[in-house]
């Protein structure tokens, strides 16, 4: 879908801004870092020499197919997996009446591992629970169990001429503009270094799954970026020289590789008419042995991106399955001395256990009858800072406040257990958090879709049901004085497409093959980052799932299209209403939803409404 979705102006000019910083910054930075890292030593470094993921050669091992387990289920939809806890057992609220959902043998082919790594991750969180209950019982409670997700950790002063390599453990994961600067010296003697992202393994396999592995060649002097997992073995790895048209691979509006870091010298051999092909020249490619280097790994809406000493050389798209939300840890091995290594920006939460939360930032009481509208926000785990920033801006509106409209976050499950039990605090604290009973994963967005449907028909129902992201602001107000002249019954309305074709380019996230999609062209869809559909559609969506005569589609905004289009023809006429207001990858005034919003910028716009009154971007 990735030619469906326009590249977000606003996101993208920080993007350009934030090279430029990088360039004007690295200095500074360098400069700067031993006194953050002294300063932090004692708490804040990770470092660990971790065999497990050891052996790095590239070799296809057996593909294990993930199979649904009867134990798995039985497990996540029993009483004991809930706690017992109010709090939190209406957090589940959705999760409870998921089971025939996943069940079915036409389910997404993600759907198995999901299950899988959730029941994984729900022992682990009732460890976790435990623990920290009996830590409180005891009055012994340790800054480690009160602050479990740093906003940054470091490493330095490593020589890795007599080491395996170096990890650096990130203990909640990463999120979109988090960064990793490595400053290190390549060994004069080094053929090669490597920086790589893992992940979690789950268990029963043998090594942890590597998100991107960042491959330094000086023999041939190239670069080569790849993924891998234990079920899949590598993909297709990407290399800088690239020898294809740069002209339609872009990630984040930015190339593969740097022009420069992949020309190729060749002149011609004295001896015969042949072409010899000759090593990159020095001044263009990035690395230079015995030379120090400042790299900065960061994280885009759309991929990874590397600058070396400010100059941005590669990047990366994100792989489905192998998001930046699932890294774990930062492994540097081969010829190099590391000077020092830097993650920042990582997700922190709210100090929930010790900070006296506000009695508006709570999920309100609702009167228990049918409610205007329910706002289901798509969230990831570790997105602390997103969910904060709308609780404190449009979810301050007073039709949320009066319970005349309802927020709730879907969540699903986090491979890391700390994100699990920061998760399991703010749903405590606020009320407004549905955990899904699998991991999250992009594949699996259409199963949030249809547990939104059971929300807003079986739980809390209501006339509309709104989709959106939690990197959206929605003005509720503007929203609900538009619903007012719209159709009560057989509604879509949002950014409608209506003329899209699936996307067949093979690697894409957004890849749909010919088996799955023969068609050439989709039916009317509405963007994902805001939609509202009628309460009948909805219950048809349910209806429809449980009795198995709707397909589940990979596209979760796609997938309302194709259901709606067989709800048209089978119940009733629908009335698709397009609103260019409804802003699908940037900001303009007058809106009604604008998408790709920093924390920073969504409070930003909150507070230009409150004090200006007027629906004003801001920059």
């Amino acid at each position: 879908m990735k030619q469906f979705m326009s590249v977000v102006r606003f996101k993208f000019g920080f993007t350009s801004v934030r090279m430029r910083d990088w360039s004007v910054g690295v200095s500074i930075m360098v400069l700067t870092l031993i006194f953050i890292i002294r300063y932090e030593q004692s708490d804040h470094t990770h470092t660990v020499d971790d065999s497990s993921i050891e052996g790095e050669s590239v070799h296809e091992p057996a593909k294990k197919p993930h199979f649904m387990t009867l134990e798995d289920l039985d497990y996540l939809f029993s009483n004991k997996s809930f706690f017992g806890e109010e709090e939190v057992s209406n957090g589940m609220l959705v999760w409870s009446r998921m089971r025939p959902f996943l069940e079915r043998p036409d389910a997404l082919p993600e759907t198995a591992q999901g299950i899988e790594e959730a029941t994984l991750a729900m022992k682990g969180l009732v460890l976790e629970i435990n623990r920290e209950k009996r830590a409180y019982s005891s009055g012994m409670v340790s800054k480690e169990i009160r602050r479990i997700c740093p906003d940054f950790v470091t490493a330095f002063d490593k020589d890795l001429s007599g080491l395996s390599h170096v990890l650096l453990e990130l203990p909640c994961g990463l999120i979109e503009d988090s960064s990793i600067t490595l400053v290190g010296i390549p060994d004069e003697h080094s053929s090669s270094f490597q920086i790589q992202l893992v992940g979690s393994g789950l268990s029963g396999e043998t090594r942890r799954p590597i998100i991107l592995r960042y491959n330094v060649n000086f023999s041939k002097p190239s670069i080569v970026q790849n993924t891998w997992t234990e079920k899949l073995g590598w993909g297709n790895e990407e290399r800088c020289q690239y020898h294809g048209s740069l002209k339609n691979h872009l990630v984040d509006e930015l190339p593969l590789c740097n022009k420069q870091t992949g020309r190729i010298i060749s002149e011609k051999s004295s001896n015969d008419d042949a072409t010899m092909e000759l090593s990159l020249s020095n001044a263009n490619f990035p690395f230079l042995k015995g030379s120090p280097f400042t790299a900065a790994l960061w994280f885009g809406l759309e991929g990874f991106h590397m600058t070396i000493n400010g100059r941005h050389e590669t990047s990366f798209a994100y792989r489905e399955k192998l998001e930046p939300w699932l890294v774990s840890a930062v492994k540097v091995s081969g010829g190099l001395k590391i000077l020092s290594v830097l993650a920042t920006r990582l997700p922190i939460p709210d100090d929930h256990a010790s900070l006296i939360i506000e009695e508006k930032l709570k999920a309100p009481s609702l009167s228990g009858t049918r409610i205007e509208l329910l706002v289901g926000v798509f969230s990831t785990g570790n997105n602390f800072k997103r969910r904060m920033a709308l609780r404190r801006s449009w979810m301050q509106y007073e039709a949320v406040r009066s319970g005349k409209v309802a927020v709730r976050f879907l969540i699903g499950l986090h491979t890391n257990e700390k994100v699990n039990l920061e998760m399991w605090r703010e749903s405590k604290a606020y009320g407004d958090i549905q955990f899904m009973p699998f991991v999250d994963y992009y594949g699996l967005l259409s199963l949030k879709t249809v547990a939104l449907c059971i929300l807003g028909t079986k739980v809390i129902p209501a006339k509309y049901i709104m989709k959106t992201d939690d990197d959206a602001f929605v003005r509720i107000d503007e929203l609900l004085s538009s619903l007012e002249e719209r159709p009560s019954s057989a509604l879509l309305y949002g950014l409608i497409s209506f003329d899209s074709s699936p996307d067949r380019e093979q690697g894409s996230k957004w890849f749909i093959p010919k088996e799955e999609w023969p068609l050439d062209s989709y039916p009317p869809w509405a963007h994902g980052p805001g939609y509202i559909i009628s309460h009948d559609i909805a219950k048809f969506v349910v209806k429809g799932h449980r009795q198995r005569d709707l397909g589940l589609f990979k596209l979760e905004d796609v997938a309302m299209g194709i259901w709606i289009q067989q709800f048209n023809q089978t119940i009733k006429r629908v009335k698709y209403i397009n609103d260019k207001r409804f802003h699908n990858s940037d900001c303009k005034s007058n809106y009604i939803l604008v998408h790709y919003q920093t924390p920073r910028l969504i409070l930003c716009l909150w507070e230009k409404l409150q004090k200006e009154n007027q629906s004003i971007c801001c920059e």
